[in-house]
């Protein structure tokens, strides 16, 4: 009889790497190279290893992909389904979210990964439990932006307000009244107006924002709730 003790239990961690690209919210997921599910799509993840935490592997992990260090990442949970990798080894996952601007870092994106992003309701079926855990993250993610800015991580240096709406709505799957959204947003004080407009989009143009990063520090944890009340209710 095989004991609990014979059996291997691997830790890895998952990173779910949330993009904007000015229409859609997306999800970077890749093809993988191995098997098991050679040629199947997957969450961005890795083993973390023997001297390093949770939190460094899966800086560690982000970083191969992308090349970059400092992007905002967040724990999600822990997935520990005796079931969720199958026969055999098994594995425990601590899940990470990540926010970048897609346009920002395309090209350091690390293609030896298979890279893809899809629009983050019509992703592809996913290997393992990485569908749940992609679905743990949307909802967190709501719930985080309902009560904090960390949305506009996704955004380039500067942006235009419908740019902006159209991120919240992208989030949400829902419309925002154009009027209300602005006043509720301009009413945190956390965006400056620019000279320069967008004129790429309409004639008359879009003023241009950016965010004041001291306010955006100090007033991270104290954001105006202007999404339904769903998404702030855990």
């Amino acid at each position: 009889m095989q004991s609990q003790f014979d059996k291997r239990y691997i830790f890895a961690v998952d990173c779910i790497i949330f993009g904007y690209d000015g229409k859609d919210l997306k999800l970077l997921v890749i093809e993988r190279g191995f098997e098991p599910f050679k040629g199947k799509w997957s969450l961005v993840g890795g083993f973390v290893e023997e001297e390093e935490s949770a939190e460094t592997a899966a800086v560690r992990v982000l970083k191969q992909l992308t090349g970059l260090d400092g992007l905002y990442m967040e724990q999600l949970h822990c997935f520990s389904d005796p079931k969720r990798s199958g026969e055999g080894e098994r594995i425990i996952s601590v899940a990470f979210f990540a926010l970048i601007d897609i346009q920002k870092y395309k090209e350091q994106i690390n293609e030896d990964y298979h890279p893809a992003w899809f629009p983050i309701n019509q992703l592809p079926e996913l290997v393992y439990d990485h569908s749940k855990i992609a679905e743990s993250a949307k909802e967190k993610l709501r719930y985080k932006a309902a009560l904090h800015p960390l949305l506009f991580e996704l955004l380039p240096d500067k942006f235009t307000m419908p740019q902006l709406q159209s991120l919240y709505e992208a989030v949400y799957n829902m419309e925002f009244d154009k009027g209300n959204f602005n006043r509720k947003l301009l009413s945190t004080n956390l965006l400056e107006k620019l000279d320069d407009k967008d004129k790429m989009n309409s004639k008359k143009g879009a003023f241009y924002y950016t965010v004041n990063s001291k306010k955006y520090s100090a007033g991270f944890k104290k954001f105006l709730n202007f999404v339904p009340s769903q998404y702030i209710n855990e």
